[in-house]
């Protein structure tokens, strides 16, 4: 019965696809690989491990090695002299291994602070000049996972929904925080701090910069428990121990052979990736893959993930997250009429989860405007109507810096409005099922236990009758969905069984009419599905 039940559900909406592809909007359809390239600016990334229990090391790009608190083991360094055009990305959680942290005194919490340390190994002094960026914690941008869900326009004053998206738009923008230098100088054979912020007890926080320097330096990034000063910070540096919380340290071969993903501790060549496609609408939809995976390509093949030029022992082989990275995807469409440009997340094997929270940047003929989106796996929507014009290229051009707390493998789309318009229909379908299924009977005992049980004892004496209550009025009928759009094949109607008794569904059975309706169903939609791909 429940194979059945499932099949009936999955009919409803699409026929089964690959779970790593799984989009009820492109059902039936295919994806078209983007062949998009990554530049070559090396990106320093902080988030291995992404939760710091205590103070110590996070990275160090210095040559040479720190001792990891794990295994009391050295581990080297991701050793890189950076000359430039350069990037930083940060990104930690604080969960403190003394848990009276997380209590706090008088009402505030714990805080590890995190620091950025610029070195200068070399005779010369080195300028670097700022050119965007932003630093946040919870404090200053408290990450709730139900807030600010859907679409909604971007004004001036962005949304802050966790620092990973308050560090994103700030790039997006092209933007310098106000409180960051725009341009400093590492003495020779010198250090500064670049940046340091309070991280709080279970709180996070976020870094994004991009910068050029006129010579060599070399970056780390510390964590320090209530620090007075810098002194306090170079401390931390210099006592080369790492951070606690590295949790990946146990599980290095599973790393290296592909079976599992860890954060990122390294430095990562590309903050930018940059891709144009030409596609005619009126051959059919579009969909292509926006920071794909190897579990999620929607059948493209296409994994737009960049390498890492070095990294720590126990950080993921590649910038499997794309944190801080830029993209630019510029779409060149024929066409005519109404579409919706849409922005989507697979249907996920286990529990749903928050997939994405950030701003999108979208240019059309009509201008440029930007839209804040939160999103659950499984969902497709919309960020933008577009009208396109017959007979002329209709350019649109989607960028987004992709933000901390996010999951990628997104996928793309532009559909004419019926299309989306069905989906929502078939969405509601599957709600209006689910909340009409009705509930098990229950089971008749086994014959065994009536065989068994004692002896009926005499009948007790028979009680006066209730008076008998009117029957209910019977509740009209919900009215049919329709789905009858005129680009596609309308689902034929499964046929009225007349006659037949009332399904009753119990935990051991299934009746023959209830079953049989779900077999027409099942053979209804394999038409539709066989319509859909020219079969």
């Amino acid at each position: 019965m429940k194979a059945t039940l499932l099949a009936l559900l999955g009919s409803v909406i699409v026929a089964p696809m690959p779970s790593q592809a799984y989009v009820a909007l492109m059902a039936g359809q295919s994806a078209r690989p983007l062949n998009g390239t990554f530049n070559n600016v090396p990106v320093l990334h902080s988030n291995q491990p992404e939760e710091v229990l205590g103070p110590g090391v996070l990275v160090d790009t210095r040559p040479g090695s720190a001792i990891a608190a794990e295994t009391n083991q050295p581990l080297a360094n991701a050793t890189y002299t950076f000359n430039g055009e350069f990037g930083l990305h940060v990104h930690h959680k604080y969960y403190p291994e003394d848990r009276s942290r997380i209590r706090g005194t008088n009402g505030r919490r714990g805080e590890l602070t995190l620091a950025t340390i610029l070195i200068n190994p070399g005779s010369t002094p080195v300028h670097i000049r700022f050119k965007k960026g932003a630093v946040r914690n919870s404090f200053e941008a408290p990450y709730l996972a139900n807030n600010l869900m859907g679409v909604k326009p971007l004004g001036p004053r962005p949304w802050n929904t966790g620092p990973g998206d308050a560090t994103a738009i700030q790039m997006l923008r092209g933007q310098l925080d106000r409180r960051l230098e725009d341009e400093i100088t590492i003495p020779p054979y010198s250090r500064i701090v670049l940046f340091s912020t309070a991280l709080p007890a279970l709180g996070i926080a976020n870094g994004l910069l991009r910068g050029r320097s006129d010579g060599p330096f070399q970056m780390a990034v510390v964590a320090a428990r209530d620090p007075q000063n810098d002194t306090d910070i170079f401390r931390v540096l210099d006592s080369n121990r790492l951070a606690p919380g590295r949790i990946y340290l146990s599980r290095v071969h599973q790393i290296q052979d592909g079976t599992v993903f860890s954060r990122v501790g390294g430095v990562a060549l590309g903050d930018t990736y940059t891709a144009s496609l030409s596609h005619d609408l009126n051959q059919g939809a579009l969909h292509v893959p926006l920071t794909s995976t190897n579990r999620h390509h929607f059948g493209t093949r296409e994994v737009q993930v960049n390498q890492l030029a070095s990294r720590m022992v126990d950080s993921s082989l590649d910038n499997v997250g794309t944190y801080g990275v830029r993209f630019d995807v510029q779409l060149n469409l024929q066409g005519s009429g109404p579409h919706q440009l849409v922005f989507s997340h697979p249907t996920p094997n286990g529990k749903h989860f928050t997939a994405f929270r950030g701003s999108i940047g979208i240019d059309t003929d009509e201008g440029y405007r930007e839209v804040h989106v939160g999103m659950r796996s499984g969902q497709s929507l919309p960020i933008a109507s577009l009208n396109l014009k017959p007979g002329r290229n209709n350019p649109v051009k989607v960028s987004l810096v992709y933000p901390a707390d996010a999951t990628p493998g997104h996928l793309l789309s532009v559909v004419p409005d019926q299309q989306l318009a069905q989906l929502r229909q078939r969405e509601d379908l599957l709600a209006a099922a689910q909340a009409s299924k009705p509930k098990a009977a229950p089971a008749a005992p086994p014959l065994a236990d009536v065989a068994a049980a004692p002896a009926a004892a005499p009948a007790p004496r028979p009680a006066k009758p209730a008076a008998a209550k009117p029957a209910p009025k019977a509740k009209p009928a919900a009215p049919a969905v329709v789905m009858n759009p005129g680009w596609i094949q309308p689902l034929p109607p499964v046929p009225v069984l007349q006659g037949l008794p009332p399904a009753v569904i119990t935990p051991t059975r299934m009746s023959q009419s209830l079953m049989e309706r779900y077999q027409q169903a099942v053979q209804a939609q394999q038409q539709l599905m066989n319509s859909l791909m020219g079969r």
